[in-house]
């Protein structure tokens, strides 16, 4: 806010408010596998975030197990403090459905589907949603602007970086002028027609000063790795390790969003690069918690 103080907890879990759907749109090609959903939503007056935050949604209806309400689901917020709307009332969420396929008959068990997304992937213009937060106080952007960030995101983990790339390289802020740094964003997604938000970041390369914003993308099923194995984000670092090292003992700060399942991979990746150039990782891994250069958004 003006006082230069995180939102926090507008609305908590077992109080929530109302946000009404303004619209829903379908971010990737239909070859692609899966379904991921741009829904906007309206916020009710007062209802403040920043880049980075999470939102809560409480889908409708009853748990069949337990009898209650359902519990809570976050999300990474996709958009920056003012929204897609510029209005500064609206928020934006990067949804996968969440499909179970039985692996014997291939088909689709809806009672195994996941309740939130599905509801948030077929909402229409003008649905209610209730909503708590926001929350989150790590995956912000750094406070100083000339400070170099690195942002390793798979899937629907690109949600917050979509709210920080807007936010220093589309709107015509503070701080957008103020970035003195320079962004790198690694996403990894299966095939190209699964690439999210690709127009908006190619618009963003077209304003970024020379240098100042790299996008790599990691396309699994389509590109192939040095090591001769599919691309995944991890062999994007692989492949560019000393930068990656170099950036970060320059003072950048490095975020990873997407699939708990990501990290291991990561971080594996990240030991062999900093034993290449001598490092001992552990240590490395530690100094860089400790000058809150390493933040971790998986779910």
């Amino acid at each position: 806010d003006a006082h230069g103080e995180l939102p926090l907890n507008f609305a908590k879990p077992n109080q929530p408010v109302t946000a009404t759907v303004l619209g829903r749109t379908k971010l990737i090609d239909d070859d692609a596998p899966g379904d991921i959903e741009h829904v906007i939503l309206k916020l009710p007056e007062g209802f403040h975030y920043v880049e980075g935050q999470s939102l809560s949604v409480i889908p409708p209806g009853v748990d069949a197990k337990s009898g209650r309400k359902h519990k809570p689901r976050l999300y990474s917020i996709a958009s920056t403090r003012y929204g897609d709307v510029l209005d500064g009332n609206t928020i934006s969420l990067c949804v996968r459905r969440a499909e179970y396929v039985d692996p014997v008959t291939g088909e689709k068990d809806p009672a195994k589907q996941g309740v939130c997304s599905n509801f948030l992937c077929d909402v229409r213009a003008g649905d209610e949603v209730s909503v708590a937060g926001p929350v989150g106080k790590t995956m912000l952007l750094p406070k100083d602007s000339n400070t170099d960030i690195i942002m390793i995101a798979t899937g629907t983990g690109i949600a917050p970086f979509r709210g920080f790339m807007h936010r220093l390289f589309m709107e015509n802020t503070l701080a957008r002028h103020m970035f003195g740094g320079r962004a790198w964003l690694v996403l990894g997604v299966p095939v190209t027609g699964g690439l999210l938000y690709k127009e908006e970041f190619d618009c963003m390369q077209r304003n970024a000063g020379a240098d100042q914003l790299r996008i790599d993308y990691a396309i699994s099923r389509e590109m192939t790795a040095k090591t001769g194995g599919k691309m995944y984000v991890q062999n994007v670092i692989a492949e560019n390790g000393r930068e990656v090292f170099d950036r970060l003992d320059n003072g950048a700060v490095i975020y990873f969003c997407g699939l708990k399942g990501m990290m291991p991979g990561i971080l594996d990746s990240l030991e062999e690069v900093a034993a290449s150039q001598g490092i001992v990782w552990s240590e490395k891994l530690a100094e860089l918690k400790k000058n809150h250069q390493w933040h971790v958004e998986v779910y």
